[in-house]
């Protein structure tokens, strides 16, 4: 484990391994450094890249520095790059993702964006979440209810069926991965708040991002409906983005660490253009 210091004096956690150009990695909700999944991606990405893989603030071996804001969550990412070398690939997955594109936008030294299925809700009939969520899940955290949060998070926040928390618990090393970081959840539900309210995205999001990102989603078989709208939505509204939307891609499940990373690598190294340049010389 290794350690780095975020401009509020917060330590941020990380895990490095592999050779390569750096990547830092960015978890989502429930995601932190050792989370299997996360670990497997780290592992099969290494082989390319020199990987950083760190504990959100207030996850794992991060400190958390209060109060929460999403400016402190931008400048952790920017002291991971710091310590990844000054500049570095990022990918970023579901609130991750939405981390990730605010840091772009302040102008953090980012070579390559990828962001996986950020959850924003762009129509107004796709599913949204309570306009309250921060304030529910904040509640429950102060009353101690951590399983209630998690549950309310996955159900009311994401809108997983409810038998999908009632399953987890019968896997106790899981759920209590799960109860361990729910004091975390509202900062998920701050970072996203903005971008659920089933508006379309305001003119120019994001305009400023004028970086090579790629925007990775499942196909309409594993990813809801909404995830896809959001994914479409975003790629169109960043200068050099585009979409790649193919299974495994999704993450309502376990990740699939091998498609991920085989998407990532061809996106960070290049050879997507190469493919598409041949093709189009075909």
């Amino acid at each position: 484990m290794h350690t780095t210091t975020s401009r509020d004096g917060t330590a941020i956690a990380y895990d490095r391994e592999g050779d390569g150009d750096p990547l830092v990695l960015v978890g989502g909700a429930f995601s932190y450094r050792r989370y299997p999944g996360q670990v497997k991606l780290a592992g099969l990405l290494g082989t390319h890249f020199t990987v950083y893989s760190y504990d959100r603030r207030g996850r794992g071996d991060s400190g958390d520095a209060k109060p929460y804001a999403i400016e402190r969550e931008i400048d952790d990412l920017a002291a991971m790059i710091s310590a990844a070398g000054g500049h570095a690939h990022v990918w970023g997955l579901s609130s991750g993702a939405v981390l990730a594109l605010e840091a772009a936008a302040a102008g953090l030294p980012i070579r390559k964006l990828a962001v996986q299925e950020p959850p924003l809700v762009v129509g107004p009939a796709d599913r949204r979440p309570p306009p309250d969520l921060v304030q529910r899940l904040t509640a429950l955290i102060d009353a101690g209810q951590r399983a209630a949060a998690v549950r309310y998070f996955m159900v009311e926040g994401m809108g997983a069926p409810a038998f999908v928390p009632a399953l987890l618990r019968l896997m106790p090393g899981a759920w209590k991965a799960l109860t361990g970081v729910a004091h975390t959840l509202p900062y998920d539900a701050t970072l996203i708040r903005a971008y659920q309210e089933g508006c379309p995205l305001p003119a120019g999001q994001w305009a400023s991002v004028s970086i090579p990102a790629l925007v990775m989603c499942g196909d309409s078989k594993e990813t809801p409906v909404f995830l896809q709208h959001a994914a479409q939505a975003v790629a169109a509204a960043l200068p050099d983005g585009r979409l790649a939307q193919r299974r495994g891609l999704g993450h309502t499940k376990a990740l699939n660490a091998a498609a991920i990373a085989a998407t990532l690598t061809d996106f960070l190294t290049g050879a997507d253009a190469a493919a598409r340049a041949g093709d189009n010389h075909a």
